[in-house]
Parts: structure tokens; C-alpha cells; sequence
């Protein structure tokens, strides 16, 4: 029952998720942290089963430090994606991970970026996106409310109204949400 939210403002990305971690009708915290630092300009809000995210969000973090020690160069946010997806598509045929994913970045040539990834490896490039339930109440308020140049305040905006939304429409309880925002100063973390 993950709820991960994102969108791409004028000069930043931001991925929103809940902070419930649960099975079947159990909710077992109320603090877990969905959405992963890969570097210094890169989330990943990751849904799907706490062990698939973890085992794959750790596997992809490790491997980005990985090539940026041997090659002396960082990853972008678009060849994150494509590696992402390229991972993903390769355990379709092994053990696939059940993981959706939302990343975002900022790159200093081409500024920030948000791609969509489901379980399946598909991948695109989007303004703004949702995996889980949420995606039902939330992706129409995005299409309203999304332009091309929003500030950051404005983006918060837009997904304090989805949280509201959860809130009233949702039968699952989300009492907590977690957003980080990649943009030219880094990673930062803030509670709505």
C-alpha cells in the first residue's frame, strides 16, 4: 500500500512518500524512509515489498559508486534510469525485484529530471508521477495543478493537496509523509 509521489519543478525534482511500512493488515511503523540518496543530486522513491526495495535501492546505490570510482565520473539522471530500467529488465528473467520506482535528479547540463519505472522496466521521462493507490486520487490533481515552471513552494503545494486527498478518499490511513528534493545544492529532506 505505498504511496510515492513525485514531480519536476523549474529547477528542482521532488518525491514524496508515506512513511508506513505494512503487510496485509498490518502496519509494523509509522517512520520508514522510501525514498533513497543514490548520490549527491539522485532520489529514488521506491514502492513495492520492504525486501525488494531495500535489497534493489542498496544494489543500484552501490553500483552508481561503483562505476563513479573506476570511470572518475558520475552517472546522470538520464543513464541512472536507463542502468535502472537495464537492471530491472535483466531479473524479469531471473527473480524479478517488485519494485516501482520514481527518480529524480539534477543535473548541472540539463538541469532536473523526473523518470517513471515500474516493475516491468518501462521507463519515460514525465513531469510529474505516482505508483501505488495514490495514483487514482492524485495524478488528476497533477494534471490540474502542474506548469512547466513551478517553484518549490508551489510544488509543495500541489502535493500537500494529494496528501489531503489521501486523507479524505483514501481507506488506507497515511498519516505521515516524507519528501526529498534533489536540486543544484544537493539533497534535502522535509516533513509535511
Amino acid at each position: 500500500m505505498d504511496s510515492v509521489l513525485g514531480l519536476q519543478g523549474k529547477d528542482y525534482a521532488l518525491v514524496a512518500a508515506d512513511c508506513s511500512a505494512g503487510r496485509s493488515i498490518m502496519v509494523m511503523k509509522h517512520d520508514a524512509d522510501k525514498i533513497v540518496k543514490l548520490d549527491d543530486h539522485k532520489i529514488a522513491g521506491i514502492a513495492g515489498p520492504q525486501a525488494d526495495a531495500v535489497m534493489f535501492s542498496e544494489y543500484i546505490g552501490k553500483n552508481m559508486a561503483l562505476y563513479a570510482i573506476n570511470n572518475d565520473m558520475k552517472l546522470s539522471t538520464h543513464a541512472t534510469a536507463n542502468y535502472i530500467r537495464t537492471e530491472l529488465a535483466g531479473a524479469l528473467r531471473r527473480g524479478p525485484y517488485q519494485t516501482n520506482i520514481l527518480l529524480g535528479g539534477y543535473d548541472a547540463d540539463d538541469g532536473a529530471s523526473l523518470y517513471f519505472c515500474d516493475y516491468m522496466a518501462s521507463l519515460h521521462k514525465v513531469p510529474f508521477g505516482a505508483h501505488g493507490y495514490c495514483s487514482n486520487f492524485c495524478l488528476s490533481i497533477f494534471d490540474r495543478e502542474w506548469k512547466a515552471d513551478l517553484t518549490l513552494e508551489e510544488g509543495l503545494e500541489i502535493v500537500r493537496k494529494c496528501k489531503a486527498e489521501l486523507a479524505v478518499r483514501f481507506l488506507i490511513a497515511q498519516p505521515k509523509f516524507l519528501v526529498k528534493i534533489a536540486d543544484a545544492d544537493g539533497v534535502r529532506t522535509m516533513e509535511l
